[in-house]
C-alpha cells in the first residue's frame, strides 16, 4: 500500500457498461499520474433515503461485476457490506470491506468482517465522535489480525447539513492503521428532501485541506456523468473533475510528508 492514496468510483453499482468504462478511466488517471487508486462502487445501498431509490444490483451480481474489474484492471478492491453475513462472501472479491457510517457501532458486523482477514474500513458515524471510534476499531483488533481503516465523512450539524472537524483526521490517527477522508459524503445535505442534497463546490478544497492535514487517503466517488448517476449525484465529481485536482492534492501531501518528517 501507498503512503498516499485515492479511493474512487461510482456510488453504486449502476450496470456492467458504467463501471468498467469508470474503472479503465481511472487506471488511465492512475498511470499519468503515478498513484494508487482503489476501486469502490456498492453493490447495495441499503440506507437511501427513500424506498424509491435505486439501490443497485445486490450481492451476487454487484460482485461478479468487481470481479472483472479487478481481473481486467488489477484494482485493489473495496465495497460496503450491510448485514454481518456478507462479510465472508464480499471477502472472496474484495480487499477492503468496509463498514457504513449508520452501523459504525454494530459489533458483528466489525467482528464478522475482521474474521475475513481483510482490510476493514469503519466510517466514522455522523453521530459519533472521534475519540469514540477508538473502541470500534479495538473490536475489529481484538477479533482478529487485521488492519483497520478509519473514515471521516463529517458529523450532524443540525438539521440535513454536516459539518467536518479537521482535528479529528488527527486524533484518529493515534489508534488507526490508516485514515480516510471521505470528501463526497461530507459534502451531503442528508435527507433534506426525497434525494439527499449537496454542495460538490466545495469538493477540491475540503480535500486540499484533509491533505494538508496529513490524511492517508481520500475518498472521492467519482461518475462519467454525475448529474445522470442514480445515486449521489449531488455530490459526485466527474472523472474529469476528479483528474483536474489530483496534482494541487500530491503538492500538499508533499509538504505535509516533508514537515512531518522534519518536526
Amino acid at each position: 500500500m501507498s503512503k498516499h492514496f485515492f479511493i474512487a468510483g461510482p456510488c453504486v453499482i449502476e450496470n456492467e457498461k458504467i463501471t468498467l468504462y469508470t474503472a479503465e478511466k481511472l487506471k488511465e488517471i492512475a498511470e499519468k499520474f503515478k498513484i494508487e487508486i482503489i476501486f469502490k462502487s456498492s453493490f447495495d445501498k441499503a440506507n437511501r433515503t427513500s424506498i424509491d431509490s435505486f439501490r443497485g444490483p445486490g450481492i451476487e451480481k454487484g460482485l461478479e461485476i468487481l470481479r472483472k474489474v479487478k481481473e481486467s484492471f488489477g484494482f485493489q478492491l473495496i465495497t460496503d457490506i450491510h448485514i454481518p453475513s456478507q462479510a465472508k462472501i464480499a471477502a472472496e472479491i474484495v480487499d477492503i470491506i468496509q463498514i457504513p457510517a449508520f452501523l459504525c457501532r454494530q459489533t458483528d458486523m466489525i467482528v464478522e468482517a475482521a474474521k475475513t482477514g481483510k482490510i476493514v474500513n469503519i466510517k466514522k458515524g455522523q453521530f459519533m465522535a472521534p475519540w469514540d471510534m477508538r473502541h470500534a476499531t479495538q473490536k475489529a483488533k481484538k477479533t482478529a489480525d487485521c488492519e483497520v481503516w478509519l473514515t471521516e465523512r463529517g458529523v450532524s450539524f443540525g438539521y440535513n447539513n454536516l459539518v467536518v472537524d479537521f482535528r479529528s483526521l488527527r486524533i484518529m490517527k493515534k489508534f488507526a492503521d490508516k485514515v480516510i477522508y471521505d470528501v463526497t459524503h461530507s459534502m451531503q445535505m442528508p435527507s433534506a428532501s426525497s434525494v439527499s442534497g449537496g454542495t460538490k463546490e466545495y469538493a477540491k478544497w475540503l480535500a486540499f485541506a484533509a491533505a494538508s492535514v496529513g490524511v492517508d487517503g481520500l475518498f472521492l466517488e467519482v461518475h462519467p456523468d454525475p448529474s445522470k448517476a442514480l445515486s449521489d449525484a449531488a455530490v459526485m465529481l466527474s472523472l474529469e473533475e476528479f483528474e483536474e485536482i489530483i496534482p494541487t492534492i500530491l503538492n500538499h501531501w508533499e509538504i505535509t510528508d516533508s514537515y512531518e518528517k522534519n518536526s
